[in-house]
């Protein structure tokens, strides 16, 4: 009888000891490395969703393409595959020309400039998004895009005929009008492409020449400062809307924070990059006068193109944020 009492007493105890709540597991599939800013964020914005909803909401990361290719990343969230996603927006241009607002060259050069277009673009990326079936947590923006190559770089001129590696519309258009050879490589396969010789030149951040350890294929870096695309954290609607209202209002809240935290790391990360570049023997420099005015010059070719394909919704966008930048 004793024996039974206590066994009935330690089941009680073990019922109220035990969560009155069934846990909510999510996945957020990324394409960058476990050490990358982005990644970093992600997990801690994981850490925090888990601390902010007492253990209700618990969010495993998967970085590097581990569970997706960054291409299908937001196919796999829309779908239900993944609940929660991060993606480089403007992989997905030429699905709709708002999404590569942030890579037109020269728009936005600075992470001030770069935040006014955030401000501007968001409510028609966000209409875009949740027309399927997607919401938007937070995006961070990489350091400003530069130009690696193995040989020296003067002049728009002297990028012809060059393996260009590029990465979404906005890259390939760049390649097409210098007359380089455009080669379609991810983040996650960007070193090996690398290390056997398929392109010899590209451009990306510092941030992802560091990743990539590109001093061990490059020799230049030229801090061009073209533009600052951005990467976006969101999540799939009926998922978002199957939480309780307080998990929600908590996971709006990490993920405001995380947004700030990540615009710092960024910034914050931007000049050591570039001294981890030439600390490992790359020629880091800013591009000559002949190279930023030819550049310059594709920009605007860019920008008009752009706008001519995203009509009036997107000359509507640049009008507010020429607005913010007086």
């Amino acid at each position: 009888m004793l024996r039974s009492s206590m066994l009935a007493a330690a089941a009680a105890i073990v019922l109220v000891a035990a969560p009155a709540y069934a846990q909510v597991k999510w996945d957020l599939p990324s394409a960058y490395p476990a050490d990358n800013f982005h990644s970093e964020n992600l997990a801690a914005f994981a850490r925090d969703v888990a601390d902010a909803t007492a253990g209700k909401l618990a969010i495993k990361v998967y970085p590097n393409a581990s569970l997706f290719p960054a291409t299908a990343i937001k196919s796999a969230v829309r779908i239900g595959q993944a609940q929660v996603g991060e993606i480089l927006i403007s992989v997905h241009e030429n699905e709709d020309p708002m999404f590569g607002i942030d890579v037109v060259p020269f728009l936005a050069a600075s992470y001030d400039e770069a935040r006014k277009l955030w401000l501007a673009s968001k409510p028609a990326i966000e209409r875009r998004l949740a027309s399927q079936g997607l919401m938007v947590l937070f995006a961070v923006p990489w350091p400003p895009q530069g130009i690696y190559a193995k040989k020296e770089i003067n002049t728009v001129a002297d990028m012809q005929g060059l393996s260009w590696r590029v990465y979404n519309a906005g890259t390939e258009r760049i390649a097409q009008i210098v007359g380089a050879y455009p080669v379609t490589i991810q983040a996650a396969d960007l070193r090996q492409a690398l290390a056997t010789g398929l392109i010899n030149a590209f451009m990306t951040s510092s941030a992802t020449g560091y990743d990539t350890k590109a001093w061990e294929t490059m020799t230049y870096f030229y801090d061009t400062q073209a533009w600052l695309p951005k990467n976006i954290t969101f999540v799939n609607k009926a998922a978002f809307d199957g939480l309780d209202k307080p998990t929600q209002e908590s996971l709006l809240k990490v993920a405001a924070a995380a947004e700030a935290r990540g615009w710092w790391r960024s910034q914050d990360k931007t000049k050591w990059y570039g001294e981890q570049l030439a600390a490992r023997g790359m020629k880091v420099l800013p591009p000559s006068a002949a190279l930023k005015a030819g550049l310059h010059q594709v920009g605007e070719r860019l920008t008009g193109e752009w706008l001519t394909r995203a009509g009036g919704d997107g000359q509507a966008v640049i009008d507010v944020y020429r607005k913010l930048g007086t």
